[in-house]
């Protein structure tokens, strides 16, 4: 058979991820926060894109705020104002149609606006609790950190400038729990110093408030503190040398090695717990973020649940209609023409992606508050087993699309802020023929038990296993163990000893 050149035509189908298909992806996954300075971007490089204003659309909530009109100079063009700094392009041409983008829509969703939506007998909304007012960020401080508090009080330690160097260096090797990770070692290779000089800068670094910051490990910041109130004596420091008997209350040993009776030993142990195991915390480290919900869920007058979107943290983004036509009106070159309407058009997709991604959001959320109903009535324990096939084929989604618009997504309701993936929980077989039980709920019921045990009769896993059991939970042992351990909950010959009476 010869072997020569042929041509031959085949047809393929193949799924091409355009950057629009790839950009509303991200969108699905971002958080609010993240949205914004998505959209600021957009709009500092579309120069047909413009920010709303929230204040004017509760003042005007029908017409909305007016259009700014740009006038040119005359005999200016488009160029003169678009085209004086380059912008890139914003990818492909748009797809024939949106929603090739996104899931589907039924019909029967309608179009969100300002008053909400209905769907399947449930009131959608857009907006936040009627009662919900004020800026939470505005009501919080933010506290000087560690370090500057160190800082401040070097003065008081009257050093030379090499010590002082040496101290310096210390204090920036502190971490935010006040302990000094690192080897002192490190100061000596880096400062070219002597170790005798490091470590009596250390012990004056150490009288330092807070008190026992500058320790290396836990029973050096205990000492740090029980030396200043002046009880450091030779029986604490026994028990600050055997801490891992104090952990396993292992009370009969201790009594030994310190040379006190039962008396001593629990006033002694009192005073270890009155100490700060971590004093640098109580200075602030980064500035805590709250976490600021996505979705609000309340009972409406007639006992339905509501569902709405938090509007005050998404990004509003207007198009400027106007300024569109006046530019356009004045493109002359094919190279202008091009650019307005690549921005015409990533403005107009920008506006639908966002539109998408709050009706997506709300859509879930909405289907997640139907299937998990006697949650927000009961609480925990009445969590239904839920995985994102569920909510996927109830909204005639993806799996991934339920998966990405869950992921950092939180809901608010009168039980406190979830995120959305903590409803998606295991199920686990029920002991006869009754319907399965959460994961997540049975968590809950081990750490009921377990807080309401009888010190005298402490609970170990197989009689947690039978209790469940009669309850009409069919579990194993090895699973009551790994929730235990999810829970941070000891085993029962640790709480035995923990809830053990000091004699």
């Amino acid at each position: 058979m010869a072997l020569s050149p042929r041509l031959e035509l085949k047809h393929t189908q193949t799924l091409v991820m355009t950057p629009q298909l790839q950009q509303a992806i991200k969108l699905l996954q971002y958080t609010n926060l993240e949205l914004g300075d998505f959209v600021a971007q957009e709009v500092e490089k579309n120069p047909l894109l413009e920010l709303a204003d929230p204040a004017a659309e509760r003042n005007d909530p029908v017409d909305g705020p007016d259009e700014p009109v740009i006038d040119l100079p005359d005999g200016a063009t488009a160029a003169d104002i678009l085209l004086k700094e380059p912008v890139g392009a914003v990818g492909d041409a748009l797809d024939a149609s949106f929603d090739n983008v996104f899931e589907p829509e039924s019909p029967s969703d309608g179009a969100m606006g300002d008053a909400g939506l209905s769907l399947n007998g449930m009131t959608l909304g857009s907006g936040g609790f009627d009662d919900a007012g004020g800026d939470f960020e505005q009501n919080l401080t933010s506290a000087p950190s560690l370090k500057d508090h160190l800082e401040s009080q070097l003065p008081d330690l009257r050093l030379g400038p090499a010590d002082q160097m040496i101290a310096h260096f210390l204090i920036d090797m502190v971490d935010d729990a006040g302990y000094l990770r690192d080897d002192l070692s490190l100061v000596t290779e880096k400062l070219g110093c002597e170790i005798a000089d490091v470590e009596r800068v250390l012990a004056l670094c150490q009288g330092m408030d807070p008190s026992g910051v500058f320790a290396r490990d836990l029973k050096e910041c205990l000492a740090i503190q029980l030396r200043e109130k002046d009880r450091l004596d030779p029986a604490m420091q026994a028990l600050l040398d055997n801490l891992d008997m104090l952990a396993r209350r292992d009370l009969v040993s201790l009594r030994r090695v310190c040379g006190v009776d039962g008396e001593d030993l629990a006033e002694m142990i009192m005073e270890i717990q009155a100490l700060d195991p971590k004093p640098g915390l109580a200075f602030g480290a980064e500035e805590a973020q709250p976490i600021l919900p996505d979705v609000f869920v309340r009972r409406g007058p007639k006992g339905q649940w509501i569902v709405e979107l938090n509007t005050e943290t998404l990004p509003k983004v207007l198009m400027n209609t106007r300024y569109h036509a006046e530019i356009a009106g004045r493109a002359r070159s094919r190279e202008e023409k091009a650019f307005v309407s690549e921005c015409f058009h990533s403005a107009n997709w920008l506006i639908k992606a966002l539109d998408q991604r709050a009706k997506t959001i709300l859509k879930v959320a909405t289907e997640i508050v139907r299937h998990q109903e006697n949650f927000f009535l009961e609480g925990v324990r009445h969590l239904r087993p839920l995985n994102l096939r569920t909510i996927a084929d109830a909204i005639d989604m993806h799996e991934s699309t339920v998966s990405r618009v869950t992921t950092n997504k939180y809901l608010a309701c009168e039980r406190g802020i979830f995120e959305l993936k903590y409803f998606f929980t295991s199920a686990i077989n029920a002991a006869g023929d009754g319907e399965a039980h959460s994961a997540e709920a049975v968590k809950h019921r081990i750490k009921e038990l377990i807080d309401a045990e009888d010190p005298e009769n402490i609970l170990s896993d197989d009689r947690i296993v039978e209790i469940l059991r009669e309850q009409g939970v069919d579990i194993a042992r090895r699973t009551v163990a790994k929730y235990r351990e999810a829970l941070k909950i000891p085993s029962s010959i640790q709480r035995r000893r923990l809830k053990a009476p000091v004699l």
